[in-house]
This record gives structure tokens, sequence and C-alpha cells, in this order.
């Protein structure tokens, strides 16, 4: 059938649906804010629903800061007339480079209100400025 537009063609989805629906693999699976407070740099994560005595695992190697989180959620209606059950899972991970003069040794990392907070020490050091003489040739 030569023309014939396909059933596919014909309920194609608008781009913002289908990234709603399918994921938006654009952006990172772990999304995290990054700041300076001082001398020290804080990565907050928004992972609401988490136990983060085991859901979570952050480690600090050749100056990149690693997390990975696990969420495995279940969710039970029972009614009169019948029973629904939900699960919502899913394993994220982000890795962020951090700064020069990190002291990872001590990092610190808290949980509160779906919220992980690490906070990573940084050697402030002062800036120099050489100035470099321009010779003739």
């Amino acid at each position: 059938m030569a023309g014939a537009v396909s059933r596919r063609d014909r309920f194609e989805l608008p781009d913002s649906v289908r990234r709603f629906f399918e994921g938006d693999w654009d952006s990172p699976a772990l999304r995290v804010e990054e700041y300076q407070d001082g001398s020290t740099l804080v990565v907050k994560a928004e992972l609401p629903g988490i136990d983060p005595d085991q859901d979570v695992d952050i480690s600090v190697s050749d100056g990149v800061l690693h997390i990975q989180a696990e969420r495995q959620e279940r969710t039970e209606h029972k009614e009169k007339g019948g029973y629904r059950t939900e699960f919502r899972y899913g394993s994220f991970a982000r890795d962020i480079p951090l700064p020069s003069g990190s002291k990872d040794a001590d990092v610190t990392a808290s949980y509160r209100d779906g919220v992980l907070e690490v906070r990573v020490p940084v050697i402030e050091r002062p800036e120099t400025t050489a100035k470099i003489p321009v010779t003739r040739g």
C-alpha cells in the first residue's frame, strides 16, 4: 500500500509526552545540586523513599565522588471490592568530579526528608599570579 500511513505514525506522541513515559535519557537519572559552602563542596541529591543505611553507596576514588542508590517501593491497596498493588523501583548512579585539593578522608554524608547531602572539604589554595617577562628576539 503505497502512501499508507502506518498505525504508529498516526499515533506518534509529542516529544515531551514521550519523554514523560519513556524517561529523558539526555538528563542524568540522579539529579544533583552542587555548590560551594565556604571551603566545602556540597552535593545534594533527591532520593525520596530510600533507606540510606541499605540503599545508598557513596565512595571517592581518583578524585571522583560516586553515588549509587537503589529504590524499591511497594504499595498495596485493599478495598472491599478488590486488591491492587504497585511497585516502583530503580537504580541510580552519578559520578561527580571533585575539585583539586579535596580531602577524601573527611567526606561526610547525611540524609533528611528525601535529600542526600554529601559534604567534601576542599583545601583552599591562595591564588598566586606570576608575572612572565617577554623577551625580544
